[in-house]
């Protein structure tokens, strides 16, 4: 395991969590390694894992995100989890809706400011955008720009994209680009058939090369063992860079779909991914996400120990309940939690994150 204390690389050199040389060596870091992290016993891993949380952030602030469904339904991919596939449509009574307008969904980006959300994620159930017309995409594009406008972080989830599609969500303003690697390689064939591993690899790429920060994660509780989380862990905190924030859903079984009876994981096996999340990651926002409202205030206080400093608030998470925004509220004052601002320099992520952004988000911050 990665402690402090440990001799990692130079025997004669004991790693100190605030040392440069650890920071090296969590990117080049063995699955044998992550398992190692994985599997200390809960408190001690806790402990670590707080103690590099407090080296490399503010344990007191947390980022508060808003997650919008622009376009719900009629998802021509196989994700077992989700409710949006065409594929159980008749299961699950969810039907397909076309895109949101664009003034629509401005709307809903100020309600979410007003409310004390500093992120505003869209997502849209599609394969990508090279499966849907030039007037959608252009107007995804747009949506980007004004809501940047309005001083948000803005993130989108939408798919497998192209260099091309990224480079224009770039130029729209675009902070962050989510593409969720949902489980390790090994047993992501078990949750779709309709796209490989390596599709969602060459997506996050394809948005780093654009200059967006990446933000990726994963779902927990879809059947997979201890091994396939850690191998989870282990392809997120080995990407070229570690991503911007990696989020960490608890799988939310949905009526109709394959995994409708799949038992949710305890906010414990949340807090081990989070911990070790942290542990490996230092520098990435780890995001709390999906299936938090099973979780009690001191679970989600023990969240926040472990090293989670972003949540998602509001009622939805795309087709999912979430916690309401009183009672995050109530959290938030009760554990001395203070909101992150928008655009405070990340520690992890591309340039995007720091406030620079493309022409179009500056014509219409100047607007």
């Amino acid at each position: 395991m990665i402690t402090e204390g440990r001799q990692l690389t130079q025997k004669s050199q004991p790693l100190t969590f605030s040392s440069p040389r650890f920071l090296a060596s969590v990117l080049t870091i063995s699955r044998e390694e992550v398992n190692a992290v994985y599997s200390t016993p809960l408190l001690e891993l806790v402990f670590k894992a707080a103690s590099v949380h407090r080296l490399y952030n503010d344990p007191q602030m947390v980022q508060r995100c808003t997650l919008l469904s622009i376009k719900t339904g009629g998802c021509p991919e196989t994700c077992t989890y989700c409710s949006q596939s065409s594929s159980w449509r008749k299961e699950t009574g969810l039907k397909a809706e076309k895109l949101m307008d664009l003034e629509e969904t401005y709307q809903a980006a100020l309600r979410a400011k007003e409310s004390g959300s500093t992120r505003f994620c869209m997502g849209a159930a599609w394969r990508g955008p090279s499966q849907v017309g030039k007037g959608q995409w252009e107007r995804v594009l747009e949506m980007v720009a004004r809501i940047r406008g309005l001083g948000m972080e803005v993130c989108t989830t939408l798919g497998m994209l192209t260099p091309e599609q990224a480079k224009q969500l770039r130029e729209a303003g675009l902070t962050a680009y989510n593409h969720n690697l949902d489980t390790s390689p090994e047993y992501y064939g078990k949750i779709t058939s309709s796209r490989k591993y390596e599709d969602r690899l060459e997506t996050l790429a394809n948005v780093r090369d654009a200059g967006i920060s990446v933000c990726a994660g994963g779902i927990i509780g879809m059947g997979e063992g201890n091994m396939d989380r850690v191998g989870l862990l282990h392809q997120l905190a080995t990407l070229p860079e570690h991503p911007e924030s990696v989020p960490i859903n608890a799988l939310v079984a949905v009526k109709g779909t394959p995994l409708q009876d799949q038992p949710p994981p305890s906010a414990l096996e949340v807090v081990r991914c989070i911990a070790t999340a942290r542990i490996i990651m230092p520098r990435s926002v780890v995001r709390l996400s999906a299936g938090r409202l099973n979780f009690s205030l001191s679970d989600q206080a023990l969240c926040f120990m472990a090293g989670a400093n972003s949540i998602f608030d509001g009622d939805k998470l795309l087709t999912t309940p979430n916690n309401e925004r009183n009672e995050d509220l109530h959290m938030f004052e009760t554990l001395g939690l203070r909101s992150r601002p928008a655009f405070l320099p990340y520690s992890a992520g591309a340039a995007s994150s720091n406030g620079s952004c493309g022409n179009s988000a500056q014509k219409v911050a100047m607007a």
